[in-house]
């Protein structure tokens, strides 16, 4: 019963929003947080809080405090919103939303109601974008966004009806390897095909960039740190159906994977909008993260899982500091925003801080998740190591390019201002970088997923 009052909490915070004040509201989610924080601690890794249609266990746990964590951060990042007042109440109202229906997503059980909260998700971010994107070009970033990702899940509706009428049960609970021995390629790839589009595998991964550079602060760091672990989310629920279809097929995917990873990585280090290479260093994480999961080895499952959680917090920290230089230089542009040491010293460490963690450097947790990616795709297949190699070679150079052209050089000549960061932002990249390092003490937990 524990997860239905969490619903009816989120539920009847709705009536609170056009009478409360904005930080009312954050401090409501950060209690919920909190609290649900305890309900999952103690338990093992079977599934717990089981009710209905709810239940949870440590991968849904993990995603959903995930969920929970960001959109609180999201509330603080997005100071400019409630100070203009730029209808905070809407704003605050399709936040809710989207975290009802992530919270939804993660802790159903049925294969069916995963898809209608995979797809309702989708409405608010498209609101954010909408609403309170920068340029006009965000009303074409949100029409990609939607028909991507729409195109893509209309065939996974089909696919499910078909599980349906051979397994008799859509509830994960009821899923067993090779459940269905009569399936074909094309089943087995529509179905992973909406979660490919979403996480976003390399070839249908132009969405991304156009969504990100376009979105608000709040719009970016909920792409990043949640929306895009859906993906990965849906095909660790879902692949071991189709065991034997992933053990022919899986070396596709793998290279596919590995080889796009490798090939935006080069993308990044020729980007000169900051969010832009962000965002293209987001498809690389999952690139990798991708190769982890069709390894189907609980090294794979397990980096990938890891993977999703460090992800979440360092892009949407890094999407934090980006906008925090944009508010004040008003530019985005790698080009203008350089020298960015003389003009705000006390980000700097932030800056290393993040974009370290963000090349797996110790002691993030990246480098425990990448570790059991790289281990997990060269136990597949040994020769994958010089591609590894290569990959996380240039995955190091585009976080030394983003840190040393933004923070070192020449400042721009129209910027004779000093400026410092507020509380507010210290406290906001704070929170992002602290549980980022130091979940690596008590990470065996997130090992516990896959036993």
């Amino acid at each position: 019963m524990m997860m239905f009052k969490f619903l009816f909490s989120l539920v009847f915070i709705i009536p609170m929003i056009f009478s409360s004040d904005y930080w009312v509201f954050q401090f409501i989610l950060i209690v919920l947080t909190v609290l649900f924080l305890f309900v999952g601690s103690g338990y093992s890794y079977e599934w717990f809080n089981l009710s209905g249609f709810l239940g949870c266990d440590l991968m849904s746990f993990g995603l959903i405090l995930l969920t929970f964590w960001v959109i609180f951060l999201m509330f603080l990042a997005s100071q400019k919103i409630y100070g203009e007042n730029n209808y905070k109440s809407y704003f605050m109202f399709v936040n809710l939303l989207l975290v009802m229906f992530l919270f939804l997503t993660f802790s159903v059980t049925n294969l069916f109601l995963f898809y209608l909260f995979f797809e309702c998700s989708l409405i608010p971010i498209l609101c954010l974008i909408l609403g309170w994107g920068y340029q006009f070009d965000r009303v074409q970033a949100a029409m990609y966004l939607f028909f991507y990702t729409l195109f893509a899940s209309l065939p996974f509706l089909f696919c499910m009806i078909y599980i349906f009428w051979n397994s008799f049960s859509l509830n994960y609970l009821f899923f067993s390897f090779n459940i269905i021995n009569s399936c074909n390629f094309f089943i087995y790839f529509f179905m992973i095909l909406a979660f490919l589009v979403k996480m976003p595998m390399f070839l249908v991964h132009l969405w991304l960039p156009k969504a990100h550079v376009e979105a608000p602060v709040s719009g970016s760091m909920i792409l990043a740190g949640v929306t895009l672990k859906l993906g990965g989310y849906g095909l660790m629920r879902t692949l071991n159906i189709f065991f034997s279809m992933n053990v022919k097929f899986s070396f596709y995917f793998i290279v596919l994977s590995v080889l796009g990873a490798l090939l935006v990585s080069m993308i990044c280090l020729i980007q000169i909008d900051l969010k832009s290479l962000v965002a293209y260093s987001s498809v690389v994480h999952m690139g990798m993260l991708l190769g982890g999961v069709f390894t189907l080895s609980n090294w794979g499952m397990m980096g990938a899982y890891l993977l999703m959680i460090s992800h979440g917090l360092c892009s949407s920290g890094l999407f934090c500091l980006i906008n925090i230089i944009y508010e004040r230089m008003g530019s985005r542009s790698i080009l203008v925003n350089k020298g960015l040491i003389n003009f705000m010293p006390s980000m700097t460490l932030w800056w290393f801080l993040l974009c370290s963690s963000n090349m797996a450097a110790p002691p993030s947790l990246n480098l425990v998740a990448e570790i059991l990616l790289i281990n997990s795709l060269i136990m597949w297949f040994k020769y994958m190591a010089i591609l590894l190699f290569i990959l996380s070679f240039f995955s190091a150079t585009y976080s030394i390019y983003l840190y040393s052209f933004s923070q070192h050089g020449e400042l721009n000549l129209g910027n004779y201002i000093f400026s410092y960061a507020t509380m507010r932002e210290y406290l906001l990249l704070i929170m992002h970088w602290f549980p980022l390092n130091f979940l690596i003490l008590n990470c065996e937990i997130f090992t516990l997923v896959f036993i």
